[in-house]
């Protein structure tokens, strides 16, 4: 009788509101929703929406694609995320990285950017409902760092061929930086004065909107403080408008002085599924399968890098306006809106650190701004693409130099160099092979940092002290790498000096042993007794302490504290 009952309770609550509210987290506030937040809301999806343009078409660019393939990445997130997300201030859309990422693997191909966009959601949604997000914090800070200052300087430098309006500049990095110097002569005067036109005036408003200081003041201060905020908030639209308004002027007047964008299609994409295959320029078919093995470790890098650079943005943000996300429902809004993205041709986004501290600094009051957002974006490939056309590609490069120059942090190195020095290693390594292609950068890096884990956990640290007898503070886990290690302190210090001396093993951090440790120890307690002298255990934890007595080592000996330990030594354990 009982269990029929306990099973209708379960599935009641499987089937609640409050189970629901968890899979669509717009439950929780939806029905609370009012007219002051929906005012907060507009101004802050407006405010975004008018940063996500400008920077959708030059991550295009990053990307090696048509700029409107930025746009068609920039408004399925803000849909979806309303629906899926647990951050009020996260925006998804394409970011500088995953531009990058996305070249390095599809080599500007918009038919395999958006099937690339379909598997990394597949792979994506797949972590979420699994709950393998643990798997992000195999990637270490120093990686993460080493992968985004070479991002930066990557992405940084690619932009200075659009500055100096030079072509036929390759696109592989190392190329990239000997024909740009080489054809500098080349260089077109219309394009580098106004590319750094363009730069004087972003990193003048952002230097204003940094200095603004306090409200505090006259009600005049006040107004001019939130217009000059506006202004600088906005400042990558304003400078790509008022750059295209200059090259249509001189285009009008018959002087083609800058490179410009050129024709862009007009309207939405269709909505379609990626084709599974592909055909080269010879007519050759390339099947699902080759095109996945070409992809290679991009396919696992893309996934992992777009879930580490949201949930990182996520958390800092929940952290500063206090309120906690769901890290595994951040995961499925992530994989759902590229998997979607992909039939609206998008390439693989993520969140957008800039454009969430732009929502946040807004004052959004729910994930509903996204929808606002990604309207001005519907709106702007529907009705805006003709004005693409004078769009002066050294503005866009402009605003893409801005937007990476904050990702070099050198603070970060001198913080690691004072803190731990062995953690400029795997940064070293992920910086240098980064430049080489940026996911054999985040392999090695991981691979370097995987080793110093494996080291670490082979060699733990002992303090040794001499009271008479010696007595050894293991500081971690004992585990299968760490018994040779173990094995050889004891022995040097211990039972190969010229009089063997008993140790007392502080066991106080010990909370891991497995059963290669074990058998170790029951050797070194035959060596100790050959010799006359002691080997004991003290301080275990009772996990560690239910093995080794289950174990049944001859002359096992434990007590609960050093002072024991070393008061049983100076009693002799020889009649034990």
């Amino acid at each position: 009788m009982d269990r029929p009952v306990r099973g209708g309770l379960s599935a009641r609550g499987c089937c609640s509101y409050s189970a629901l509210k968890a899979c669509l987290p717009v439950l929780s506030w939806l029905p609370r929703y009012n007219m002051g937040w929906l005012q907060m809301d507009l101004l802050a999806g407006l405010t975004v929406g008018l940063t996500t343009v400008p920077q959708a078409l030059a991550y295009a660019e990053i990307a090696g694609l048509p700029v409107q393939f930025g746009l068609y990445s920039a408004f399925m997130g803000g849909f979806i995320y309303t629906v899926l997300g647990t951050s009020k201030d996260v925006t998804l859309g394409p970011t500088a990285i995953m531009s990058l990422l996305c070249f390095s693997v599809v080599g500007g191909q918009p038919h395999r950017a958006a099937l690339l966009s379909l598997l990394c959601g597949l792979v994506q949604a797949a972590m979420a409902l699994l709950r393998l997000g643990f798997l992000l914090d195999f990637i270490s800070y120093p990686v993460i760092k080493g992968f985004t200052f070479a991002a930066a300087v990557t992405i940084g430098f690619g932009q200075v061929k659009h500055i100096l309006g030079l072509k036929g500049v390759p696109q592989q990095f190392f190329l990239e930086v000997y024909y740009t110097f080489h054809k500098i002569p080349e260089a077109r005067p219309g394009d580098v004065v106004l590319g750094v036109i363009c730069l004087f005036l972003l990193v003048m408003f952002k230097v204003m909107k940094t200095n603004l200081g306090c409200d505090d003041g006259s009600a005049s201060l006040r107004v001019t403080r939130k217009i000059v905020w506006a202004v600088a908030t906005m400042r990558n639209a304003l400078i790509v408008v008022a750059a295209s308004l200059v090259a249509f002027s001189w285009d009008a007047s018959g002087h083609h002085v800058f490179t410009i964008t050129g024709e862009t299609p007009r309207g939405l994409p269709p909505f379609r599924p990626p084709p599974t295959s592909d055909t080269t320029s010879n007519g050759t078919v390339v099947s699902f399968g080759d095109i996945v093995e070409d992809f290679g470790a991009g396919l696992a890098m893309i996934p992992l890098m777009g879930l580490l650079e949201s949930i990182a943005i996520a958390k800092s943000f929940a952290s500063q306006n206090d309120y906690r996300i769901n890290a595994n429902q951040e995961l499925l809004a992530i994989g759902l809106t590229n998997i979607m993205g992909s039939f609206v041709s998008a390439y693989p986004v993520t969140g957008s650190f800039g454009r969430t501290a732009v929502n946040s600094q807004t004052g959004v009051c729910t994930p509903a701004g996204g929808i606002i957002t990604s309207v001005i974006v519907l709106l702007s490939l529907a009705f805006l693409m003709p004005a693409f056309y004078y769009i002066p590609k050294a503005s866009l490069a402009a605003v893409i130099i801005c937007a990476v120059a904050h990702m070099v942090d050198y603070r970060i190195v001198i913080k690691m160099w004072r803190i731990s020095k062995l953690d400029l290693v795997p940064f070293i390594v992920t910086f240098l092979l980064s430049f080489w292609q940026v996911q054999y950068g985040i392999i090695g890096g991981v691979a370097v940092s995987g080793v110093l884990l494996l080291y670490n956990t082979a060699r733990p640290q002992i303090k040794v002290s001499d009271h008479g007898v010696l007595v050894m503070e293991l500081s971690s886990g004992l585990s299968f790498p760490a018994t040779e290690h173990l094995s050889h302190i004891l022995h040097s210090q211990a039972l190969q000096v010229s009089a063997p001396r008993s140790v007392v093993l502080d066991c106080h951090h010990v909370s891991v042993i497995d059963y290669t440790v074990i058998s170790e120890l029951g050797d070194l307690l035959r060596q100790f007794r050959l010799r006359d002298v002691e080997l004991v255990f003290c301080r275990l934890q009772p996990s560690v302490l239910q093995k080794l007595v289950a174990a049944d080592l001859k002359d096992f000996r434990y007590t609960d504290s050093v002072d024991a330990a070393l008061q049983v030594e100076s009693h002799c354990l020889l009649d034990y």
